[in-house]
């Protein structure tokens, strides 16, 4: 995500990564990944529960990638992580999405 960070944001994504370490480790791990983008702290799980990103064993996170548009609907959703390509296409390129995030490891 880091490196295609213009073409989201050309799409009208506005990239985000959710992780369940606390505030203060992502300082840190932010700086040493050079991330470009926000990284939020999901420390209850409750993001990757609702957004069913949860391993079975209830504590691990899957890496899941989703676009959310303006109107809250989701317009892209897949586990992994796809081609920035296939996600800019799949919300229609330019102002389809309108925001975006993962819920896993830094998606």
């Amino acid at each position: 995500m880091r490196d295609e960070i213009e073409r989201f944001r050309k799409a009208g994504i506005q990239p985000f990564g959710v992780n369940p370490a606390g505030v203060e480790d992502h300082a840190g791990y932010v700086a040493k990944m050079r991330f470009n983008f926000p990284l939020l702290s999901d420390h209850d799980r409750a993001i990757a529960t609702a957004y069913h990103a949860l391993k079975e064993d209830g504590k691990g996170i899957q890496r899941t990638v989703y676009v959310i548009g303006r109107d809250g609907t989701i317009k892209f959703a897949q586990r992994g992580a796809p081609a920035p390509a296939e996600v800019v296409a799949a919300v229609g390129g330019r102002g389809g999405g309108g925001g975006g995030g993962g819920a896993g490891d830094h998606a």
